[in-house]
């Protein structure tokens, strides 16, 4: 039986000393037609393993609602393939710049602080999550012939909290489980970080981005003996909406890489391959050294700067890395697959129909709530991802005061008897204009994504005080949801009642948000081939087409899909301008796209091409 080992001073596989070198491929963030190609690249940059998370909301958005857990199976079994040895982190926390944290919103909502902790009733939500998740890991375990060699209990707990009964306890669901290989932690090197999140008799681990001499001094303070690994080698960094991008010089990057393994460590690249915040899935930070302060939500993009990037091609740094990795490899390493094609010639998409908001929640929308004393949060109505509607009388006659909502999480645009008032922030302070008495009000809340990392985790969304005329609450408030998950029933958006285009400049302020829809055609030796290479394997929809870029110049912010599948959220906050679309997204023939737009439409088309060119170093803000 093969066997995979923590020995004194490195791994062990069937008693002969190994070095993984790994990189981060989520395979959440990859459409599943485009894993082969990604894993191919990693083989060929000199890695031998494979690293993901695993998203619990993503699986469980709803309680008892499991989806599809097979998918983590089906990528193990395609790293098999890829001749990889494969690191899983199922959590149940993640971070990974993932919604909440990958935490389900009805586990934050009802636990609240008690999360992450040796709360029993928490622990049997954990426990019942993993007993369903983790079969598909303990087949596929090196010693059962798969490729599985470690798995991860907990991520950066010391960046959180100290319970190490918590911590002892998930190791112990993790073996009843079936969990027979290696288990880890991973820290930050610092002290109180290794402190809080090590576990007696697991191999720790250390998460960094430069300085490997000084973080794995720190680390053997800790753990005098075992194979010294960065689980963590953060290459490059991810976006926030709003702010400069952030990039790695890739000179810099490799040569910290070089650190680590002059070291004689192990290595996992964080990210090998970032891929796509798909379906609004992207998390969010709060700035300041405690992650307290100012609100950040990460773009919809996790190209992460990384080797790989978002279109699956090869970029400087990944050549860097492979010079740097070559030196390590058992054998000379594979050549790179085909590089990915996109689209050849632009397609511009006029978007014919609309239907306005409050159309579109009627059609798609949960019920709504009985008029309570307080507006219900997000998390009392059970929605992770989308927006509420929520009503509220101002009573008269009265005069004119200052109009807000305290407690707002994220974005609320504003309607006084349905006119446009204002746009509210967390940040912000009441609408612009007084508001008098008698009026009816409407505050269309948005998420912009859950706080992934710090004390603010699992912090509620919506109008979690309440909505203030002076400072007065108005109190019988009624709340109704769109989900964003509303739109995946391949039935549901024919039930929206959509009208010509044209109708959404004669609605005045109602036509300035809505969904709308409209076709395009690809394939069949139209305007949509290939360029930029000479395509990929596994792309059967539009032949030699591996992707496309959306655009939406004149757009504000919402959701875009692409053949009922949603590519994110777009926002005219940049950095990001272009949404990636996966090839085998698109079909020959007809494809249809929806635009969900939120705050104000622009002209009503968008335009598909070839995408991002590839980095070469563009300047941006550098990750210190």
């Amino acid at each position: 039986m093969t066997d995979f080992t923590v020995g004194d001073d490195c791994f062990r596989f069937d008693g002969k000393p190994v070095r993984l070198l790994s990189g981060a491929l989520h395979y959440f963030r990859v459409h599943e037609e485009q894993w082969e190609h990604r894993l191919a690249m990693l083989a060929a940059m000199g890695l031998n393993c494979v690293e993901t998370y695993v998203p619990w909301n993503l699986h469980e958005p709803r309680e008892g609602e499991v989806r599809d857990v097979g998918a983590l199976g089906r990528f193990l079994d395609a790293v098999e393939r890829a001749g990889l040895w494969a690191i899983v982190r199922p959590g149940p926390y993640i971070c990974a710049e993932w919604e909440n944290g990958g935490l389900p919103v009805w586990v934050t909502g009802r636990f609240g602080r008690r999360v992450r902790t040796r709360d029993a009733e928490y622990r049997a939500v954990v426990e019942r999550w993993f007993r369903q998740l983790l079969p598909q890991v303990v087949r596929r375990q090196i010693g059962r012939g798969g490729p599985v060699v470690l798995v991860q209990a907990e991520n950066e707990y010391g960046s959180y909290g100290t319970d190490a009964a918590y911590l002892e306890w998930l190791a112990g669901l993790l073996r009843r489980c079936g969990v027979t290989v290696p288990l880890f932690t991973s820290d930050g090197p610092e002290d109180h970080m290794l402190t809080g999140g090590s576990v007696p008799g697991l191999l720790a681990t250390a998460n960094f981005g430069s300085g490997a001499r000084e973080g794995f001094e720190v680390l053997r303070r800790h753990q005098p003996k075992g194979p010294l690994m960065c689980m963590e080698f953060w290459c490059g960094w991810f976006d926030h909406w709003g702010a400069e991008p952030v990039v790695r010089d890739a000179g810099q990057a490799a040569g910290a890489l070089r650190e680590i393994l002059e070291c004689g460590a192990s290595v996992n690249i964080y990210m090998a391959h970032g891929g796509t915040n798909f379906a609004g899935w992207a998390g969010a930070n709060r700035s300041g050294p405690l992650q307290d302060g100012v609100f950040e939500p990460t773009v919809t993009s996790y190209d992460y700067d990384a080797p790989v990037d978002e279109y699956g091609r090869a970029t400087e740094k990944f050549w860097l890395f492979r010079e740097v990795l070559e030196k390590y490899a058992e054998g000379p390493l594979p050549a790179l697959p085909p590089e990915p094609a996109g689209l050849a010639t632009p397609v511009r998409v006029e978007l014919d129909e609309w239907a306005g908001l409050g159309d579109v929640l009627e059609a798609l929308g949960d019920p709504e709530t009985p008029e309570s004393g307080v507006p219900p949060t997000f998390e009392e109505l059970g929605v992770d991802r989308g927006l509420v509607r929520y009503r509220v009388a101002v009573p008269g006659p009265r005069q004119a005061y200052p109009l807000g909502a305290s407690g707002l999480r994220d974005r609320a645009v504003v309607y006084v008897d349905g006119v446009r008032a204002g746009v509210l922030t967390e940040e912000s302070g009441p609408l612009p204009e007084p508001v008098a008495g008698p009026a009816e009000v409407e505050l269309w809340v948005e998420s912009l994504g859950r706080v992934n990392y710090g004390p603010r985790l699992g912090e509620p969304k919506g109008v979690t005080g309440g909505v203030l005329h002076e400072r007065q609450y108005l109190h019988g408030v009624r709340a109704r949801a769109l989900r964003l998950d509303a739109f995946e029933a391949a039935d549901a958006v024919a039930a929206v009642p959509f009208g010509p285009v044209e109708a959404a400049a004669k609605a005045g302020e109602a036509g300035r948000t809505g969904l709308f829809r409209g076709t395009f055609t690809a394939g069949g030796g139209g305007e949509a081939g290939a360029s930029g290479g000479s395509g990929a394997s596994g792309v059967p929809n539009v032949p030699g087409v591996d992707h496309a870029g959306l655009e939406l110049p004149g757009w504000t912010r919402g959701f875009v899909w692409v053949n009922g599948f949603c590519l994110g959220r777009y926002w005219s906050a940049g950095p990001q301008r272009t949404l990636y679309v996966p090839g085998p997204v698109l079909r020959e023939g007809v494809n249809e796209v929806w635009v969900l737009e939120l705050e104000d439409a622009g002209e009503p088309r968008v335009e598909l091409g070839p995408g991002a060119p590839v980095r070469t170093g563009a300047p941006g803000m550098v990750q210190p």
